[in-house]
């Protein structure tokens, strides 16, 4: 059958508004999990990465999280325990879980000076897969104890990254103070940093984030309990002392009952205030 040049036109005009229809309609990304994502060559240097639905560049930020155990055990999966309660308080985030090769006693390797390498390793990694995560550059970086030392050190001292906030729960701030704590706090921190403050005063200064506070330091909020008998409470008020005096934005809130680590509820609050204090980008 010949078709007049009329319904020629009506054929072609009918291909471009189906054609324009389809490419209008807004493609949503589903969430996606990328688990044990490598950033280096040994076993414990990779992370887990967490990508919500509906993810852009305009409006998906970035929180990293680095877990505990005293720089010599602990895992990424930490962070599962408070996921429900983070995603609740940062609804439109990304989220990145952090491993980081953990102190060794027997070979007397990866220590802190290591983790902190790490560290910087993994958000070098990070910023390279920002475009294929299809996620902002804007990040915050957390964590918890010896984590949320790591975060702090990293924060002060070698972000080059576009950090808008630091979050750290109980975390050891000043390691030369820190030692002679307890028996296990000095056993640990020698082995960790290859003596004591007095034999290795560099390793203790050039791993305490204290040392590195600047008044271009970025935001930073800091919980500690005040039954802490782990890391004690005046670590935190050593680092609040320090912001305060290089007029660096910083929220400090010592919980009350709480010891080194908090009940659902106080973590609940002090995520909550946490979010408040950073604020929507």
């Amino acid at each position: 059958m010949k078709l007049s040049p009329i319904s020629y036109l009506f054929l072609f005009a009918s291909l471009i508004l189906f054609s324009c229809g389809e490419d209008s309609e807004p493609k949503i990304l589903a969430p996606l999990q990328i688990l044990d994502q490598s950033y280096g060559t040994h076993l414990q240097q990779n992370m887990d990465v967490y990508l919500p639905a509906g993810r852009s560049p305009e409006k998906t930020p970035l929180l990293i999280y680095l877990h505990g155990g005293g720089w010599i055990d602990g895992d990424k999966s930490e962070f599962l325990q408070f996921k429900p309660l983070i995603e609740q308080e940062f609804p439109h985030y990304a989220f990145i879980s952090l491993n980081y090769r953990l102190f060794d006693f027997v070979s007397e390797s990866n220590g802190i000076v290591e983790q902190e390498q790490d560290v910087i390793a993994a958000f070098d990694y990070i910023e390279s897969q920002l475009a294929d995560w299809n996620i902002s550059d804007e990040m915050v970086i957390s964590g918890a104890s010896a984590g949320g030392h790591l975060a702090l050190l990293h924060a002060y001292k070698n972000n080059s990254s576009d950090l808008k906030a630091a979050v750290a729960f109980f975390p050891p701030t000043d390691l030369a103070s820190l030692y002679g704590f307890n028996n296990l706090t000095s056993i640990g921190l020698a082995a960790l940093l290859g003596g004591t403050p007095e034999t290795k005063p560099s390793a203790y200064h050039d791993t305490s984030p204290i040392n590195f506070v600047d008044a271009l330091d970025v935001p930073t909020i800091f919980f500690h309990g005040d039954l802490d008998q782990v890391v004690p409470i005046s670590q935190s008020h050593l680092l609040k002392n320090e912001l305060q005096s290089e007029n660096v934005r910083h929220q400090f809130t010592s919980v009350p009952g709480q010891g080194h680590g908090f009940t659902a509820a106080a973590y609940t609050e002090s995520l909550r205030q946490a979010k408040n204090f950073i604020g929507e980008f």
